[in-house]
Parts: structure tokens; C-alpha cells; sequence
């Protein structure tokens, strides 16, 4: 008789979780010692009555590389160790996927979901793997998290279309890409797409040195600007507060891209407009690059299955698939270096990130 390992996705959708669950269940079953039992919207399918639960097979992954979303469903909520006055259903969670002849579970998701897995592992015993799935490339531990440069595509493509309309009305665009605490996404996707000015959470910006650059590309006949904003970006009178107030000083403004835009009208007489690009970064078809990685890290985790190495996340690493910790997976939020090289060329080709 075969033996049976769960998958589930949770947190946010990635453009590249189709392509992760492709590659675990065309990898793992073709060894024919293994099954695959897909859990829905994260763990929450383990909790219901009846539960719901997909078997996954070859036929099951067809047409999956290219698709968005994920076809588990995915929920950033009901965490089973319960908090904000929800109860503790880890224990009945262990109870269920044992129930169902599961010997581990693989879960693709983020910090929140990969913290999760670890304490699945190490405070009720139930055998996880990660598979580390976020949009922002925050995790420290892997070089690479499938779905960012897809983000990231859309975020330039968003500034390759504002730059010809800025222009054409002389105006000040805004947009706003998602990175609530890291700008991985809006650094990436500044420079790529011509950006003049860049605001990012680890760099806390001053209104009067982004005016400058404003009135500095007038000055010599340049009389529109891209502002991309990091939707956890603040200016420095906001520094101080911790990060639970400066979500909420943020949200009473609007937003990181509207607050901006306020302060910057204040001090700059110029038509501006703000564009918040949202979910659109989340949705539609992965590209190439993250066909290819999410690929790589769905063979990789079941490797890891095969070899019974649970308690560990697959990344990659100098462009090597292997396995870490999953202690060490969720230890580090990796922000962006404001002195590494990626922030000098920026600057040096006169991006203004307002510190």
C-alpha cells in the first residue's frame, strides 16, 4: 500500500503555487511508493465535516504550470494554535491528518504558514515541510521565493504605462506596489521601470529632499515624475511608531502612496494622481522564471518527503535546491540592504529615495 503525504497552501495567493503542487505530485508519484492528498483553503479542509480533501494524481496536474492562484484554495486565516480569542484546535487539527493515514503534511506558504508548520513539528510532533511562497522575497533563508518576480513584472509594467501618460500631462504619478514591511518589490520594480523616486520601508523618507527631485527634473525640462511607494513606506515623523501603528497611521491616510502624495502636494504645485496596483500583483500566469523556481522547490520538497527530512523548508541557495531548518526558515525577515549594491545603482543613476 502506497503511503500518503498532505499538501496545503496557505497565506496569500502566488502567481507559481500550481506550479509548486505540479511538480511535488508528478515527482513524488511517479516513484509509485507515494500518494497525495491535497488539503483545502490551507488546514481548514482537515477541520470540516466532511472534510475536504483532493486526491492528486498525474491526471490532476495537468494544465497546472501556467495557471495562477492555486487550486487548494488558500486562506490567510484559522490559525489551528488559535489567539484573538479563537481556541487551540492543533491538537484535533494532528488528530485529522493521522486520521486520514497522512505521515506529514507539505505547506507552501510564507512566514505566518512556515511558522506555523514549525510548531505543527515541534510542539505536537506532527511530521512538516515548508515550501516558502511570498511575493515580497522577504524569507532569509532562501535566496529566491517563487511569485516575486512575477510581482514584480507587474509593477514595471504598471510604470512602463504611467510613464508615457505622466508625461504626456506633465504630471507626478504614484504607485503604490504591495511590501508592508520590506521593499524588495518596489526596489526591484523602480529601477526597472525608470522611477525616479523610490520610498521603501527601511529607508523612512523626507518630503522636502523627494520635493527637490521633483523641482530638479523640471529644471532641466523633465516635467513629469514615477514615484514608487512600498505600501509600508513612511516619512520620518512616522519612524518612531511601531509597526502596528504605522499600519494604522497609514490606513487612516489612505495609504503609503496617498499619504505620500498629500505631504509632496503641500510643497510641490504639480497635478498629481496615485495608482495602488493591490491584488493585481498576486493574480494571473507566473512568469518563466517562476515556472522554472516553483518548479525546482515542488521537486526539491518531495526530495525531502523521500528522504524523510522533516522539519525542514527546501529553498535555494547560490543556485542550489536543498533544505533548512525550518527554525532557521522563519528566524529572519530579510529586508532590503540600504547599502548594498542594488541601492548604489540606483542612486548612482539618480533615483531619489527621500533619505
Amino acid at each position: 500500500m502506497a503511503r500518503k503525504v498532505g499538501i496545503c497552501t496557505g497565506g496569500g495567493d502566488a502567481p507559481g503555487l500550481n506550479a509548486v503542487i505540479r511538480a511535488f505530485v508528478k515527482t513524488i508519484c511517479r516513484s509509485g511508493e507515494w500518494e497525495v492528498v491535497g488539503i483545502e483553503d490551507a488546514f481548514n479542509g482537515l477541520f470540516e465535516t466532511p472534510r475536504r480533501l483532493q486526491h492528486l494524481d498525474l491526471r490532476s496536474c495537468q494544465g497546472l504550470l501556467h495557471r495562477g492562484g492555486t487550486v487548494l484554495g488558500t486562506t490567510n486565516r484559522g490559525n489551528p494554535f488559535g489567539g484573538d480569542g479563537a481556541p487551540d484546535r492543533s491538537q484535533f487539527l494532528v488528530d485529522a491528518a493521522r486520521d486520514e493515514g497522512l505521515e506529514g503534511i507539505v505547506s507552501i506558504g510564507g512566514d505566518g504558514s512556515l511558522g506555523i508548520a514549525l510548531r505543527l513539528m515541534r510542539d505536537r510532533g506532527y511530521p512538516m515541510i515548508g515550501v516558502p511562497k511570498t511575493i515580497d522575497n522577504d524569507l532569509s533563508a532562501t535566496d529566491w521565493t517563487f511569485g516575486f518576480q512575477s510581482a514584480v513584472e507587474v509593477a514595471r509594467d504598471a510604470l512602463d504605462r504611467l510613464h508615457t501618460t505622466a508625461e504626456s500631462h506633465d504630471r507626478v504619478m504614484f504607485l503604490e506596489v504591495m511590501g508592508r514591511d520590506t521593499g524588495h518589490i518596489a526596489l526591484h520594480a523602480g529601477i526597472a521601470g525608470g522611477a525616479d523616486v523610490i520610498l521603501l520601508p527601511e529607508l523612512p523618507w523626507a518630503a522636502d529632499r523627494v520635493a527637490s527631485k521633483i523641482l530638479a527634473r523640471r529644471a532641466v525640462g523633465r516635467t513629469f515624475t514615477l514615484v514608487v511607494v512600498a505600501e509600508g513606506a513612511v516619512p520620518t515623523d512616522l519612524a518612531h511608531l511601531s509597526l502596528g501603528d504605522r499600519k494604522r497611521a497609514l490606513t487612516a491616510a489612505g495609504g503609503a502612496a496617498h499619504l505620500a502624495m498629500a505631504r509632496l502636494g503641500a510643497v510641490v504645485d504639480a497635478e498629481m494622481r496615485c495608482t495602488v496596483l493591490g491584488h493585481l500583483q498576486r493574480g494571473g500566469s507566473p512568469i518563466a522564471f517562476d515556472r522554472i523556481l516553483a518548479t525546482r522547490l515542488g521537486v526539491g520538497a518531495a526530495e525531502l518527503v523521500q528522504a524523510g527530512r522533516w522539519g525542514e523548508m527546501v529553498r535555494i541557495r547560490d543556485d542550489h535546491v536543498d533544505g533548512v531548518p525550518l527554525s532557521e526558515a522563519v528566524s529572519k525577515l530579510r529586508t532590503v540592504d540600504v547599502d548594498g549594491e542594488l541601492v548604489k545603482v540606483a542612486r548612482a543613476t539618480g533615483i531619489e529615495f527621500g533619505a
